[in-house]
């Protein structure tokens, strides 16, 4: 479906093959800078350059606007450069489970989850994949292909390999994890991420500048940000949200999740972790994102901090079925 290409076809493709380049040489696609060779060796994201998918099936966990009542069409991809602490994922964010496929295979997944009713197309940590993620949209495209794609990401992205999704992502939907770059550091390994994340969602919301919902109230375009509350981290995620409010007023939506769930061993070392996030803490940020005027969000019901709401990664709909 694509919004319109505001940097340009013929950019977006130089810098494409640029990343492409890269991959095999010095991989420079995510803000680590790994430089790894990734035909071959594993970068820090944990995979090499052939696109690892752990599932791709429809996914009714994610907001009202995405969600709809048919689902989303996810694709889980393995791997990630940004290693949480507290991941609840990590059994295919390092990279350790899924099925490498093709382009054209990613292509055809786009079609098959059409098929089954999906609302739009999810794609689900493929930071680390955009040149191959570009390619795949591409060719969907010519072949008709008109459904949304949803580009569902950490928020840990450079501006870069943004543009490379210039004109063919409809909706963004990054995490903003933290704006204390300790937290960030402690947490994620990650002491620039506040500033990563804050250019990555201008750049998000400059290709995507309003929310647009069809008639039924799916969204269509746009920029949807998610904030995780931790335990113990009110304040943080109240300056994250005052942050958002000012910078962008109510021109994105803003998803404010309670869903926080302590995954095995995360306590050993991180004992503010070991537990769930408590109603008196949601609730006062969510009486605080009232307070500063904030209209354009989405808010959770605490029984979602649950392990029965993440996904079996278990390569659903990835290979080809033979019939």
């Amino acid at each position: 479906m694509g919004s319109s290409p505001t940097a340009g076809t013929k950019n977006r493709l130089g810098i494409r093959r640029f990343y492409y380049w890269m991959m095999n040489t010095k991989c420079i696609l995510c803000p680590r800078r790994c430089r790894a060779d990734r035909d071959k060796t594993n970068g820090i994201c944990g995979v090499g350059n052939g696109i690892k998918v752990a599932r791709a099936a429809l996914h009714y966990w994610e907001e009202p606007c995405i969600s709809g009542d048919k689902g989303s069409g996810a694709v889980f991809f393995s791997g990630c450069a940004l290693h949480c602490v507290y991941c609840q994922n990590r059994e295919i964010s390092a990279g350790r489970t899924g099925v490498e496929i093709s382009t054209e295979r990613l292509c055809e997944i786009f079609f098959e989850l059409a098929a089954k009713g999906a609302h739009n197309i999810n794609l689900v940590t493929g930071d680390h994949y955009i040149p191959q993620i570009a390619d795949a949209i591409d060719e969907a495209e010519k072949r008709g292909f008109d459904l949304p794609f949803i580009f569902n990401c950490s928020g840990y992205e450079t501006v870069d390999a943004l543009r490379m999704l210039d004109g063919l992502i409809d909706v963004y939907l990054p995490d903003f994890k933290y704006i204390d770059h300790d937290t960030a550091r402690i947490y994620s390994n990650a002491w620039d991420y506040p500033d990563i994340a804050a250019a990555a969602v201008e750049e998000m919301v400059r290709q995507c500048p309003a929310c647009v919902f069809d008639e039924t109230g799916l969204i269509k375009n746009g920029v949807i940000v998610r904030h995780l509350l931790l335990p113990g981290h009110v304040t943080d995620s109240k300056k994250v949200l005052k942050y958002l409010h000012e910078k962008y007023k109510n021109t994105i939506y803003i998803s404010i999740m309670s869903q926080y769930t302590p995954m095995t061993g995360v306590s050993e070392e991180y004992p503010e972790l070991g537990r769930r996030v408590k109603r008196k803490e949601y609730d006062r940020l969510t009486d605080y994102a009232i307070e500063l005027g904030i209209e354009n969000a989405y808010i959770q019901d605490m029984t979602v901090a649950k392990e029965s709401f993440i996904p079996d990664f278990n390569n659903e709909g990835v290979s080809k079925q033979l019939t």
